[in-house]
């Protein structure tokens, strides 16, 4: 049967998933909030520039443009340091080219406004605007606003620009620290979410391993000490355990009941039939004797139908096989028959001692039977689920197509000793209750070897 998800994998890995969902958003979101707010400084470090420029910009005797008193960041004197500025008459889309001044460190590079940032500033005068280009290699941004001075003609540009690639930088480092952080978060989430689930999860388990002791017979309850949203389950639980031993009971009483009601009034029957000769007689003698057999055949299988429904039944094998043979030795000793046992002291069989006893008694009494005097009863584990009992004797055995027949009910080999024929029929249905099996063939010595394969409990 194919095995169902774990519930403490769906747990975990829905928690995992959104908590990577979370974690990714909010990752995405405070990159993307440390960028802009990167950028929007380094715009607010380029306007104050240009508010220095705006305030020191003047004209002097020859009408050229010249500044009074030039920033003082000593970025703007290196040769290409990345940051430049310049101050220069525009007519329309044209700059005039022969007026202006610019940052020594500018050195021998043009700096040459964008098409862009001249639309930007003459369709809002007065007003800083931002582009974005790329100078020999450099990613500046550049920020520019259009004044009007006393008595020129025409008006002037103030244009301060920046190599972006430290604010850009920033935010990589920023981004990089910020995945690494949110990585760790998230390992950490997902131990404190898998040892919630584990911890939120043991009652659970704890519930399924005293289920296991229950159907093994060292409980008889669950223990209701649970959480209370366990607790219904685990009440209901015990109520089930219990109305099923209640259901056994009831069904060994009307087993017990029916075959008292049923066994006088056939004894009365054929006592009376004994009694008196004729045909009619005989025939009733011979079918109350079948119904007698018959009922006592579907009794023992009803009453070890219910016994195998039975939780935590326990029985150990030694005590029954001891008993067993001193029975039988007692029994056959007038024939001179020999029984001997073997077996592990730790094998228990899961269910009734008289269903053991009947499956094995069956076998063993035919043995002493029908063998040649000598019986050996060994049991031993067959796996660690099942425990196999061998009924071997020294007799002449079955050939196969008896091997066939012996377990049909009624069916007799020997006709010349008493028996009803039943009993490898009712071992046989026995085991077959309890989910086992009997299998018959040669022995060693010569004779039947009966193999019963029965299942083993759980050991505690």
């Amino acid at each position: 049967m194919k095995r169902s998800s774990s519930l403490a994998g769906r747990l975990v890995g829905v928690a995992a998933i959104w908590s990577a969902f979370v974690l990714v958003g909010t990752g995405y979101g405070l990159t993307a909030l440390f960028r802009t707010t990167v950028f929007e400084a380094f715009d607010q470090e380029l306007a104050v520039s240009i508010d220095a420029l705006a305030a020191s910009v003047e004209t002097d005797q020859a009408g050229q443009l010249r500044i009074k008193r030039p920033p003082t960041d000593p970025r703007f004197v290196k040769p290409l340091s990345g940051h430049y500025w310049r101050v220069v008459d525009v007519e329309g889309p044209l700059l005039i080219q022969k007026v202006g001044v610019t940052s020594r460190s500018v050195w021998d590079r043009p700096f040459i406004p964008s098409a862009d940032l001249l639309n930007q500033v003459r369709a809002a005068p007065g007003s800083t605007q931002s582009v974005d280009i790329v100078r020999a290699g450099e990613k500046l941004r550049i920020a520019g606003r259009l004044v009007q001075l006393p008595n020129r003609r025409y008006p002037t540009l103030i244009m301060v620009g920046a190599d972006t690639q430290e604010a850009v930088d920033a935010a990589a480092r920023f981004a990089l620290i910020l995945t690494l952080g949110l990585i760790a978060l998230a390992l950490g989430l997902l131990g404190a979410i898998f040892l919630q689930v584990q911890l939120g999860l043991e009652p659970l388990r704890q519930m399924g391993r005293q289920l296991g002791k229950i159907r093994a017979g060292c409980l008889e309850r669950l223990d209701e000490d649970v959480p209370r949203e366990l607790a219904p389950l685990a009440s209901e639980l015990n109520a089930l355990l219990t109305h099923n031993q209640e259901v056994v009971e009831r069904a060994r009483t009307h087993v017990g009941n029916l075959a008292h009601a049923l066994k006088t009034p056939l004894s009365v029957m054929l006592t009376e039939a004994r009694h008196k000769s004729g045909d009619f007689e005989d025939l009733v003698a011979r079918q109350c004797e079948t119904m007698s057999r018959q009922v006592e055949h579907y009794l023992k299988r009803a009453t070890a139908a219910a016994r195998a429904e039975t939780l935590g039944t326990r029985t150990p094998i030694g005590p029954v096989l001891e008993d067993m043979c001193k029975t039988l030795r007692r029994l056959f000793a007038m024939d001179g028959v020999k029984v001997s046992c073997s077996y592990d002291n730790h094998l228990i069989f899961r269910g009734e001692r008289e269903d053991l006893e009947d499956m094995i008694g069956n076998l063993a009494e035919n043995a002493c039977k029908y063998g040649g005097g000598l019986v050996e009863i060994r049991a031993r584990a067959a796996s660690n689920t099942h425990i196999e009992i061998a009924i071997e004797d020294d007799g002449q055995g079955l050939d196969d197509l008896a091997l066939l027949s012996a377990r049909k009910r009624g069916a007799r080999i020997d006709e010349s000793l008493p028996g009803s024929g039943l009993g490898l029929s009712i071992s046989d249905d026995l085991v077959r209750v309890y989910g086992g099996s009997l299998i018959l063939g040669r022995s060693s010595y010569g004779g039947l070897k009966a193999q019963l394969l029965i299942p083993a409990a759980e050991k505690v």
